[in-house]
């Protein structure tokens, strides 16, 4: 049996990232670790790289995340964006959204554990909730799909002139460009690239942001959304 690859020792750029919730940004980097390796949610390699590839590329995803805010990790995984971004902005609500049942696991046991009040663990997809979730200001993600498929699983969860924060690698630019087509036809009206991370991380993070107009998902997906809120209307009459 392989060897354990070893956790390093958080760097410095984490107090200054995680401050108050340092400590629980070092049990969240032992947890992924330890269990995470062994349920299979991240590759025993990642574990050197934690903080720098994982913890600290999405803590700095806060820099563009507005204030107040509701957000909805789409394809949550381990936690990632999510759970480090819940340790830097309690100012703000999270939803979890995983479809596996030992991930969405994994991430109660470590909400519970780090006393995440404001974050909550859903289970199920994207597609399949619509309607169903509040809608939430952001939507975020991090190496789930394709950004035209991403779209199609983050937009129709938003509120009108919500914005989707997707964190890319070097593809972020050719992502966009083939995505526009279905970007437009999913309500967006801008995009960009933004860098962020400047003295936290080398190279820094990639975001692409995806701003929509009053319809998020488009026509095809107000129709869905205005079913899906008879339905709940007729529910909730019973």
């Amino acid at each position: 049996m392989t060897e354990a690859a070893e956790l390093p020792p958080a760097p410095e750029q984490a107090r200054e990232v995680f401050g108050d919730r340092f400590a629980d940004a070092v049990r969240y980097a032992e947890l992924l670790a330890e269990a995470g390796v062994q349920r299979g949610l991240i590759g025993p390699r990642e574990v050197p790289r934690l903080w720098e590839r994982h913890l600290l590329n999405c803590a700095v995803l806060s820099e563009v995340v507005p204030e107040g805010v509701t957000v909805c990790d789409v394809g949550s995984g381990a936690g990632l964006p999510g759970i480090p971004l819940a340790l830097v902005r309690d100012d703000i609500k999270i939803t979890l959204l995983e479809p596996l049942l030992r991930r969405t696991n994994f991430l109660t046991e470590v909400v519970e554990l780090l006393g995440l009040d404001h974050v909550t663990v859903v289970r199920g997809r994207a597609e399949e909730l619509m309607g169903k979730l509040p809608p939430v200001h952001v939507v975020t993600a991090r190496a789930v799909a394709p950004l035209d498929r991403l779209a199609t699983w983050g937009i129709p969860l938003l509120r009108p002139y919500g914005e989707m924060l997707a964190l890319k690698g070097d593809t972020a630019e050719e992502e966009l460009k083939s995505a526009g087509t279905a970007l437009s036809k999913l309500g967006a009206v801008e995009t960009s690239i933004l860098h962020v991370g400047e003295g936290i991380v080398d190279p820094l993070s990639t975001v692409v942001r995806v701003e929509v107009g009053e319809s998020p998902g488009g026509v095809r997906f107000a129709a869905k959304r205005a079913k899906a809120a008879r339905t709940g209307r007729v529910r909730r009459r019973r």
